[in-house]
């Protein structure tokens, strides 16, 4: 579940009525509560999106760390690499799933800095999830989200919610977890 700090909600008040708020730049970021999570790697998480009949089971099938760029064209800034992970969606709702995977997606490092999915970073781990995908019940899509990352910087979560990551249902894999 997501949700809005105090120091934020008071902030933004405070603006839209005219004035100037002289909270500490740290107090305007939101704060996302998740709940804590048994995921791994391999293992399947049960998401809601928006709406009750929106369904997915995502499993984390697999990361690739460092991911080797796919051409010339689409490599890491200097001093960065690629990490790719795989995600299966299975559509186990009653409505067709139509969403850009990678908005919903992140990975956490140690110092817990989140960092989104790239767009056009194919990697050489395999076949990327296309923009937007269409799942329909009952069926299955497949595919890898690239990050890039500090090369120092060690992911330890990977995170994964529905609605272009708007849903209030976030999935939480451990990736420091060895698969039981």
């Amino acid at each position: 579940m997501r949700t809005v700090s105090v120091s934020l909600l008071t902030a933004l008040a405070f603006l839209a009525v005219g004035g100037a708020s002289t909270a500490p730049a740290s107090a305007l970021t939101a704060v996302t509560s998740i709940a804590p999570s048994d995921g791994t790697i391999g293992s399947t998480l049960s998401l809601t999106g928006n709406e009750s009949d929106e369904r997915l089971d995502v499993t984390l099938v697999k990361v690739v760390d460092p991911a080797r760029a796919a051409n010339q064209f689409a490599t890491p800034e200097a001093g960065n690499r690629f990490v790719a992970v795989q995600f299966r969606l299975k559509n186990t709702g009653e409505a067709s799933y139509k969403d850009a995977p990678g908005n919903g997606a992140e990975l956490v490092d140690g110092d817990g800095q989140h960092f989104s999915a790239s767009l056009y970073a194919p990697t050489k781990a395999g076949p990327p999830f296309p923009g937007t995908v269409s799942v329909t019940p009952g069926d299955t899509a497949l595919g890898y989200l690239t990050f890039e990352l500090p090369a120092a910087a060690e992911p330890v979560t990977a995170q994964f919610s529905m609605n272009s990551g708007f849903s209030d249902d976030v999935g939480e894999w451990d990736l420091t977890r060895t698969p039981v």
